[in-house]
C-alpha cells in the first residue's frame, strides 16, 4: 500500500498516512478537526535511470572477484620494467637481428 504526504493548512500538521490507492482522500484534520487536511504531492522513493539501474542500488562496496580469473596459476607475471622504461613510461624501440635458418 503507498504512503500518502498530509498536511493541515489550519494548524500545520504533517502526517504521512498508508492507505489503500482505492480509499478516498482524508479531509478532516485529526489534530484540529477542521476539513482543511489535504494530500501532498511527494516526490517518489526512488529515481529510474538508465536501463534497469535504481540510484538507491548499493553502487559502492568490494566486488567479488570472478572464478574464472583467479583460477590461472600457470600465467606468467608481467616483465620488470627496465630503465629505458622507468623514466619515460614508455617503452624504448629496440630491433632485433632477423631470423635466419641454417640452411640456404
Amino acid at each position: 500500500m503507498p504512503i500518502y504526504a498530509y498536511a493541515c493548512s489550519t494548524c500545520g500538521l504533517r502526517q504521512d498516512v498508508m492507505q489503500k490507492m482505492s480509499d478516498a482522500p482524508l479531509t478532516t484534520c485529526p489534530e484540529c478537526g477542521k476539513e482543511t487536511f489535504a494530500k501532498q504531492l511527494t516526490a517518489a522513493g526512488f529515481q529510474l535511470k538508465g536501463s534497469g539501474y535504481y540510484v538507491t542500488d548499493f553502487k559502492g562496496g568490494p566486488k567479488k572477484p570472478d572464478a574464472k580469473s583467479e583460477a590461472k596459476p600457470d600465467a606468467t607475471p608481467a616483465p620488470a620494467p627496465d630503465a629505458s622504461t622507468a623514466s619515460s613510461g614508455c617503452p624504448a624501440k629496440s630491433f632485433a637481428a632477423p631470423v635466419t635458418s641454417g640452411t640456404a
